[in-house]
């Protein structure tokens, strides 16, 4: 029989007296040097965790010895002691892996997840757990690029606090996130604290830490200093966003081919259809402020984010319009210039409106993240040329990846493809 007991950082003292009688009456134990240590009185047979293979070999052969010699597992058993709660991310895992389950029995103590979430006083039952221990950062990059409510990290001496808070940095990040960090837990050197992600990435913590990034509300945020913002590509994390979809936005680094193919100048009429959180409008409205701006959203939800980011970037010239194209179209000013962000189901329809309003010499511009709707405007495109020959167009393929540190080394994060669609008319160049 093997008893796998799980431990904290106050070692014997955590454990309920029916436990350490467990560990008392142990034929051999098997433990790191650290827990090992709490018991050193145990004067019989010891086994140090080093390689897992050779301790499952050794825990392996002490059964089939006792066996052997016939004697009762009710008097000759294994204990087994690991950090926490054996089955989260610890030995217990490997250990059901290579025993049956009729020799083993699982002794949990509280994890120290379940410890840290209740050390900075927030439930954790939505939470996101994740290992950095051994592996690459992708699944966290994830999490943070979908805006994930609660992320709780189990760090290594690789992927530690400063090298995560590195990460977020360089990711330009749609939401913002409280980082605490969490060392010692249990331990009379205990220590919880909410740090600065600049100032956390020249310390030096425990081995045993671990992080957890809280996503911050609105509420929390603070106001932008305008004076610091660049008029051009202003960075994704600085606005408003869908709180259960922070990454449904165009990204900066399309926004600013975006606005390249729309070909801009001032005292100009623009739609920017789906315009979801308005990030495309706020970009033209600081750079044209004589231009006038229609953001078209169909939700609710993104109609107010429209008007959040206008108060917060302090833009008087967009003007959030809140219908579904193509219907809400005819009421408009005929535009210069058209972008389409989202469209649903309806893309034909919007473009033959699109294309009777837009003024003379006009562009539309399309960001497009699949090839069905690709393939939707192109086929419209080809069926309006054979009506009128007038209108010529571009395809721009893009796939880009963003730096990210991995460790002490860098790597790239991918952006989702996206194909920008220029439609223009022959007036243009007349």
């Amino acid at each position: 029989m093997i008893h796998v007991i799980g431990i904290g950082l106050e070692g014997a003292l955590g454990l309920s007296e029916s436990v350490l009688d467990l560990v008392r009456g142990a034929t051999a134990l098997v433990g790191s040097d650290r827990h090992l240590s709490y018991f050193p009185e145990y004067l019989a047979s010891r086994l140090v965790l080093g390689d897992l293979t050779e301790t499952i070999i050794a825990i392996r052969q002490q059964l089939i010895r006792w066996e052997i010699e016939n004697k009762p597992s009710v008097n000759n058993y294994i204990v087994v002691l690991v950090s926490g709660d054996p089955l989260f991310f610890g030995l217990g895992r490997l250990l059901v892996a290579e025993f049956s389950p009729d020799k083993l029995t699982f002794h949990p103590h509280v994890s120290c997840i379940q410890l840290a979430f209740n050390r900075i006083k927030t439930p954790w039952q939505d939470a996101q757990i994740l290992r950095a221990q051994g592996r690459s950062m992708e699944t966290l990059i994830q999490a943070l690029q979908q805006g994930i409510e609660k992320i709780a990290i189990l760090t290594d001496n690789i992927y530690n606090p400063p090298a995560i808070a590195q990460l977020i940095s360089s990711l330009d990040l749609p939401s913002s996130y409280q980082f605490w960090v969490c060392e010692n837990l249990g331990g009379n050197d205990e220590r919880v604290q909410l740090w600065d992600i600049e100032t956390l990435k020249t310390q030096v913590f425990s081995p045993l830490n671990i992080v957890i990034l809280l996503r911050q509300s609105r509420s929390e945020i603070q106001p932008l200093d305008l004076s610091k913002i660049s008029t051009f590509g202003i960075p994704d994390q600085l606005f408003f966003s869908y709180s259960d979809r922070p990454g449904l936005m165009t990204k900066r680094e399309i926004r600013t081919l975006v606005l390249g193919e729309l070909g801009l100048q001032p005292k100009q009429t623009i739609w920017d259809i789906g315009a979801g959180m308005g990030s495309v409008s706020i970009e033209i409205a600081r750079l044209f402020p004589d231009s006038t701006i229609y953001a078209i959203e169909k939700t609710a939800a993104g109609t107010t984010l429209i008007e959040q980011n206008r108060q917060r970037f302090k833009v008087n010239n967009v003007i959030s319009i809140h219908g579904e194209a193509p219907d809400i179209l005819h009421h408009l000013r005929s535009p210069n210039r058209i972008f389409i962000g989202g469209s649903g189901e309806n893309l034909s329809e919007i473009l033959g409106i699109c294309s009777i309003r837009l003024s003379p010499g006009g562009i539309i511009v399309l960001a497009l993240a699949t090839i069905e709707h690709l393939n939707t405007a192109l086929n419209w495109l080809e069926q309006r040329k054979r009506i009128e020959r007038s209108w010529s167009y571009q395809i721009l393929n893009v796939q880009l990846s963003r730096s990210v540190p991995i460790a002490n080394l860098t790597g790239f994060s991918p952006l989702n493809p996206v194909t920008i669609l220029t439609i223009y008319h022959h007036s243009l160049f007349a």
